[in-house]
């Protein structure tokens, strides 16, 4: 398969994560079976992330398998974005509890007056 080709092929990934293990890889798929996992993904609400850089490191993993340590700090990012997006956080960060005191205490910041 030429470059142009293997550029244009539609790559699709899916992982899972229990909150206490590293995320692992559930899915993968190239062409129709990509676009039945993203259809998948839309028909029960899961967030998408598109970085087809990212796919490519990823379908390199055989089911099952954790992601790699050089990629846990990316994986956590989406991860904490796309519980942002459906309104969830992990136990112990509700987003409407107060500030503890020791936050409470800190100067506010003002903005510079012009």
């Amino acid at each position: 398969m030429n470059n142009d080709r293997q550029a244009d092929r539609r790559q699709a990934v899916a992982l899972g994560y229990d909150g206490i293990s590293a995320p692992s890889l559930t899915a993968k798929g190239d062409a129709d079976l990509a676009e039945a996992i993203l259809a998948l993904a839309r028909e029960h609400e899961v967030p998408i992330y598109e970085n087809a850089e990212l796919v490519r490191l990823l379908a390199q993993l055989e089911l099952g398998d954790a992601i790699p340590q050089a990629l846990y700090r990316c994986i956590a990012e989406i991860i904490a974005f796309a519980w942002h997006l459906k309104g969830k956080c992990p136990a112990g960060f509700a987003s409407d509890e107060q500030p503890t005191a020791a936050l409470a205490d800190l100067p506010q910041l003002n903005a510079p007056e012009h």
